[in-house]
């Protein structure tokens, strides 16, 4: 009888200890998946900010700048693009200077309000898969 209780203990805690792990490892990839994605909503948000210092026309006057998560998109063709960068916005500068979106790849959206005027306005940036540029807006 002992040496059964004994091995069903020995059992026992070794699987006590597999589940301590998982419950450990799930909690670490949690956290790493957290930290990621915070990382990528800083960074956009950064990038769409530095966007608007260069190319908006009075940036000082953008107040209250508030973003939205980040999400994907591979739904925007080369010419609706293009078109957007033709357009630009009201509060920005004409012939902004994009870089070359490759068709067919996915893109991040960030999305922004903000007041200007007394009015409280928004605007969409996409941005490119390796959040390095500004692809469009809108």
């Amino acid at each position: 009888m002992f040496l059964r209780s004994k091995k069903l203990s020995v059992k026992t805690k070794f699987l006590r200890s597999k589940k301590m792990n998982l419950k450990t490892l799930i909690t670490i990839a949690s956290v790493a998946l957290l930290t990621a994605s915070c990382t990528r909503q800083y960074k956009a948000e950064r990038l769409a900010a530095d966007f608007i210092e260069r190319n908006a026309l009075h940036p000082e006057e953008m107040s209250d700048r508030d973003f939205k998560s980040l999400d994907s998109t591979k739904h925007l063709t080369d010419s609706i693009i293009l078109s957007m960068q033709a357009r630009g916005g009201e509060q920005f500068q004409q012939n902004i200077d994009y870089p070359v979106k490759t068709a067919g790849r996915m893109l991040y959206y960030l999305r922004m309000s903000y007041v200007h005027g007394g009015d409280t306005l928004q605007n969409t940036f996409y941005l490119d898969e390796e959040l390095q540029n500004v692809v469009s807006f809108k």
